[in-house]
């Protein structure tokens, strides 16, 4: 069995092919046959030693995974060999509050994850894959999906009427884009590329902003939504762009607190962030139930994942780098069978 594992925190040069046992399920446990992978920022940001939750050196990285059930433990009532199922991002986290302990089953990071030909999991921390959906699709849900789901839907839901900001062409942005268009939401984007606005605005978009022709984007965007701000603000920029969105919220509006994808920002103003009003909510993906909410979403709008490129297992390290270098416009997948 072939897995890869990520022996330092250098760059994409640390991640090295292995060749191992394969595993067997134990009681309640299911093995699972890889066929795809997806990437997300966290991924590379560990490659970077960037990740703020601690991570060991020698583990399989990737939290995303879908595959084919090849085997079950005792005990196993879930799942059936033969069952297309996917990964949950958290594999302890199963539904309600969040669990203190969430950082210390991290995949890739406290645990090894799914980039690796075959896999034993607990059966609590698998979900089926929707009928609609392809492996390579299925695997872009567990962090992307679920983390637009969950910064749309908690606290108050995103209904029909309401107005969304999402930030770039990454997988969280457009399935927020996605899931919002899917109840009715007015969206605006932004992007700092003329082709990926074009196609930002095929998938929904009512408006897009160039950040990189409007430094002060969040003037424009609060103009957008009738002077008035918009009311929930999917935030995976971190320090490079809260405070533009503390320009663009609405007066009592929320920003979901996802990412850090751009980690160079100026001085927050205090007084922006008291005059806006605005609830600030931490989003650190969501648990099992939300996997299964999103992906009956995704199921019955007839939602698509977008995927930007699609690697062979050989070819893991030019995911990586692809996925670094920003040029994606949505999901990197690796297929692995």
């Amino acid at each position: 069995m072939k897995a890869y594992r990520l022996d330092d925190f250098t760059s994409v040069d640390d991640l090295h092919l292995h060749d191992e046992l394969p595993p067997e399920p134990q009681r309640g446990e299911v093995l699972v046959r890889i066929h795809a992978v997806s990437l997300n920022f966290r991924d590379i940001a560990m490659v970077r030693n960037q990740y703020p939750v601690p991570h060991a050196k020698g583990l399989i990285p990737t939290s995303d995974g879908a595959g084919e059930v090849l085997a079950i433990g005792e005990g196993v009532d879930s799942f059936k060999v033969g069952d297309r199922v996917m990964s949950t991002f958290h594999p302890r986290w199963y539904a309600g509050r969040r669990p203190i302990n969430l950082f210390q089953y991290g995949y890739g990071a406290a645990i090894d994850g799914w980039l690796v030909e075959q896999k034993v999991v607990s059966q609590e921390a698998l979900v089926r894959v929707p009928d609609s959906l392809s492996y390579e699709e299925a695997a872009t849900l567990p962090c992307a999906a679920v983390t637009a789901w969950s910064a749309l839907n908690e606290g108050a839901p995103v209904r029909a009427g309401g107005t969304v900001l999402v930030q770039g062409s990454g997988g969280v942005s457009i399935f927020a884009l996605q899931l919002a268009k899917a109840v009715g939401a007015t969206v605006i984007a932004t992007t700092s590329s003329a082709q990926k606005a074009e196609r930002l605005r095929e998938l929904g978009a009512d408006a897009v902003v160039n950040y990189r022709e409007e430094p002060q984007w969040g003037d424009r965007v609060r103009a957008l939504a009738q002077d008035l701000g918009v009311e929930r603000i999917v935030e995976v920029g971190g320090p490079g762009t809260l405070a533009q969105s503390l320009r663009a919220v609405r007066p009592g509006g929320e920003i979901a607190l996802i990412g850090f994808v751009s980690p160079e920002g100026g001085h927050i103003n205090y007084l922006d962030l008291f005059m806006s009003g605005a609830t600030f909510r931490h989003i650190t993906v969501g648990s099992r139930e939300s996997l299964m909410d999103v992906a009956q979403a995704i199921d019955v709008a007839g939602i698509k994942p977008v995927i930007d490129r699609v690697f062979d297992f050989a070819d893991a390290r030019a995911a990586f780098a692809h996925l670094d270098s920003g040029a994606h416009f949505g999901k990197v997948v690796i297929r692995c069978a």
